[in-house]
């Protein structure tokens, strides 16, 4: 018999004690994870696990009782059942979050989503799988909300924040300085004219963050929680020395390339050093929102072969670009929910780099696929390079923060078919990876891990390995599938 919901608690929270406290079984259709809001967390996190115990058999509860583990642990390949001190009933801040893995262990979430699109527009925030408006009313929408932020970047200055990180050091950059100054400072003037005449409308300084960073879910004074707070100013202490990535770069093995491959890839990445100078997250934000455009470049050239009946054998590649791709979104949503996107300027400058970077691959595409696959392999190269220097810089901070939500969901909430599917080498499907997520370090240590898996497919697709890549996957599916091997086995047969 279903266990009833419990009344204040959210759908994702009503789950029975056994799926909450213990291991779930393999073949088990519920989902595997949860995310547990809770302003308040002595109500709602008490809530729950009384739920949890009551809805408990009481063999298996006095089972548990009987046997000591920490919250972490497990015993007979269950996790032990969940306390209130697990889940720090007893505080009463607002706006932190846990989440329970595919194993039942409570895992700590970073407090705050400090994403410009927090709450809308981002996955594992409601609205999953909403269908979008006419291309009309999202394009009017989108200009007028970015307009707004448009008006609020100069009237405001925004672009101080990006001076501070990099005072002028030299007359050149001095002189550039000081007539962007003056730009900012025109067309800020400009702005508040329009407004007093009317022609525009009102605006004020509001909020940088969402609400839920603010005391009072933003009706308040404007003031960041205390957790909020603390982790902005963490996360404000995070460097990167582009000369040390350059350095692992020439260390790495030569990727042979032409020189006009090679060229567009140099200006892509010192184009980044420059612009996103001592501005890492947000160097992050821009580099995953372009990276994501190449397969979405693959995808769309080979689904165009097939549809013209020109070449039918990409289907299998195209299912490993998407689930690249897909990859590749949720790097973009962890420095999203990091605040990499806050400013209007980067937000400008990566989306319409990532259009242009869309065609620029299309046509490499069109005239060799190899072409593409090459500077794809250099770009996500740079990359691995790029977290790898990072995570080694910062790590003692990184590891004393928790992990976004979006981290969690992707690599702990157990449905990990589309991470699986992406890596294609031979190692990958010997021992799939199952990474660790326990704080921001062991997020930027997977992706990069991820970026090497894509570099690696990247290679297999020029030397055209990765069809027997490919052809090895659906071997090791077969001889995991005992029916599916039954039939292999009678085919093979009938043929002797």
């Amino acid at each position: 018999m279903a266990a009833p919901a419990i009344q204040g608690l959210p759908l994702a929270a009503r789950r029975p004690a056994a799926a909450i406290g213990s291991r779930p079984a393999a073949s088990s259709s519920a989902p595997l994870a949860r995310r547990l809001p809770h302003r308040r967390l002595c109500t709602r996190q008490q809530s729950l696990i009384t739920y949890a115990k009551q809805t408990t058999q009481p063999s298996e509860q006095a089972s548990r009782n009987s046997k000591a583990g920490s919250s972490n642990g497990a015993t007979n390949g269950r996790s032990p059942m969940l306390e209130s001190t697990d889940l720090h009933a007893d505080s009463d801040d607002e706006g932190c979050d846990v989440f329970l893995d595919s194993t039942g262990q409570v895992m700590e979430v970073m407090c705050c989503d400090y994403g410009f699109r927090s709450g809308f527009g981002r996955l594992y925030q409601g609205q999953v799988g909403e269908i979008p408006k006419s291309f009309f009313a999202l394009g009017m929408a989108n200009f007028a909300k970015e307009f707004k932020q448009l008006r609020r970047s100069v009237r405001f200055d925004e672009y101080n924040q990006i001076s501070k990180k990099n005072p002028a050091t030299n007359p050149i950059s001095k002189a550039t300085g000081a007539v962007a100054k003056k730009v900012v400072q025109g067309l800020a003037f400009a702005d508040r004219r329009l407004e007093a005449v009317g022609v525009l409308s009102e605006i004020k300084d509001k909020q940088q963050y969402p609400d839920e960073a603010y005391k009072g879910q933003g009706k308040g004074d404007g003031e960041l929680t205390d957790d909020c707070s603390d982790v902005r100013s963490q996360l404000a202490k995070l460097h990167l020395n582009d000369a040390a990535v350059w350095r692992k770069e020439k260390a790495r093995p030569h990727v042979a390339s032409p020189w006009y491959i090679r060229g567009a890839y140099l200006a892509l990445c010192i184009g980044l050093d420059l612009i996103y100078a001592n501005r890492p997250i947000q160097r992050f934000w821009f580099l995953e929102t372009v990276a994501r455009m190449p397969y979405f470049s693959y995808i769309s050239m080979l689904h165009l072969y097939e549809s013209l009946g020109w070449w039918r054998a990409g289907a299998e590649l195209r299912k490993v670009h998407f689930a690249e791709e897909w990859n590749e979104l949720h790097h973009l949503q962890i420095m999203e929910s990091l605040g990499g996107d806050q400013l209007w300027i980067d937000r400008f400058l990566a989306q319409h780099a990532a259009v242009f970077y869309f065609w620029v691959i299309i046509v490499f595409f069109i005239f060799s696929p190899k072409l593409a696959y090459n500077f794809s392999e250099l770009v996500e190269g740079h990359a691995t390079d790029t977290y790898e220097q990072f995570a080694e810089e910062n790590k003692e901070l990184l590891t004393s923060l928790p992990p976004p939500l979006v981290a969690l969901e992707y690599y702990k909430a157990g449905d990990l078919y589309m991470f699986d599917m992406f890596q294609t080498s031979k190692e990958s499907r010997a021992e799939p990876r199952r990474p660790a997520c326990n704080n921001l370090y062991d997020v930027f240590c997977n992706i990069r891990d991820d970026e090497s898996e894509h570099v690696k497919t990247m290679k297999s697709c020029q030397d055209y390995s990765i069809v027997a890549e490919l052809a090895g996957r659906k071997d090791a599916v077969t001889m995991k599938d005992p029916e599916r091997q039954g039939i292999k086995d009678m085919d093979e047969t009938k043929l002797d």
